[in-house]
């Protein structure tokens, strides 16, 4: 298993391509702003670049926006703390700029790693493994809109999937999409009959070790408000690292939400 820095070190070299700054930069004392840049080695959520995107790893806030706002952004952050600028206050105000360009924010992604390993406690369910092609059976289904992506996507490719079943029912699934070839996204749903029985914190787990198992890196997102996400997470050894944030860009949404 990686250790704590070398799992940030390899997360920052992501986010450092997709916000256009240097590994150091989520460091700086100051916020930072940059232009878009599209890489085809970013994370493959929409076709392009967002128009303005925000991350945080709990000190100052790496910013890249369309640069019509970087004046306007200049001087917004200048006297505030980064992480600060997560909050509904601070958001609000970035959301009335992004309206005069018909853009809005989503939801803030508050993302977590896993710095070590938890073993389940053996709930006695039957469990069923899918890979690569077997999943894209659930598509049209709809039932797993957490666990999968909307629809295939072979820049973002869901890869591996667990499912826990109550006789021949599925009753939960965890699946994982290959954000890039080495970052592999957990989601989860559980059917609302079965939730507080331990078969997420469950499946999540399980799936969280088999990515580890195969030297790729497992990691988690969900929404602030989403305590039972939360716990899920929190229960599966998972540790909050940084949060995100972005324009809607619904035209040009390839595959699906950002599993929050």
């Amino acid at each position: 298993m990686r250790t704590k820095q070398e799992l940030l070190d390899i997360i920052k070299k992501q986010l450092a391509i997709e916000y256009n700054c240097s590994v150091n930069d989520f460091s700086s004392s100051n916020n930072i702003i940059t232009s878009l840049k599209n890489s085809e080695e970013k994370r493959h959520y929409i076709n392009r670049t967002f128009f303005f995107q925000m991350v945080t790893f709990g000190d100052n806030a790496v910013i890249t926006a369309n640069e019509n706002m970087h004046d306007w952004l200049k001087e917004f952050t200048k006297d505030k703390k980064g992480h600060w600028l997560f909050e509904h206050n601070n958001l609000i105000e970035i959301d009335k700029k992004l309206n005069d360009y018909n853009k809005k924010l989503r939801q803030t992604h508050h993302m977590f790693l896993s710095y070590r390993e938890i073993l389940p406690k053996d709930l006695n369910l039957k469990l069923k493994w899918f890979e690569n092609e077997e999943i894209h059976q659930f598509y049209d289904t709809k039932m797993f809109p957490n666990a999968f992506c909307a629809k295939y996507n072979p820049k973002r490719p869901d890869v591996l999937a667990v499912a826990a079943y109550d006789e021949d029912k599925i009753i939960a699934m965890a699946g994982c999409s290959a954000d890039t070839p080495l970052l592999w996204q957990i989601g989860i749903d559980v059917n609302e009959n079965y939730c507080g029985k331990g078969i997420g914190t469950y499946l999540v787990t399980l799936i969280k070790n088999e990515i580890e198992k195969r030297g790729k890196i497992p990691f988690y997102g969900t929404s602030l408000s989403n305590l039972y996400s939360w716990g899920i997470a929190l229960n599966s050894g998972f540790t909050p690292v940084w949060i995100e944030i972005e324009t809607i860009e619904e035209e040009n949404i390839v595959s699906g939400n950002l599993k929050s």
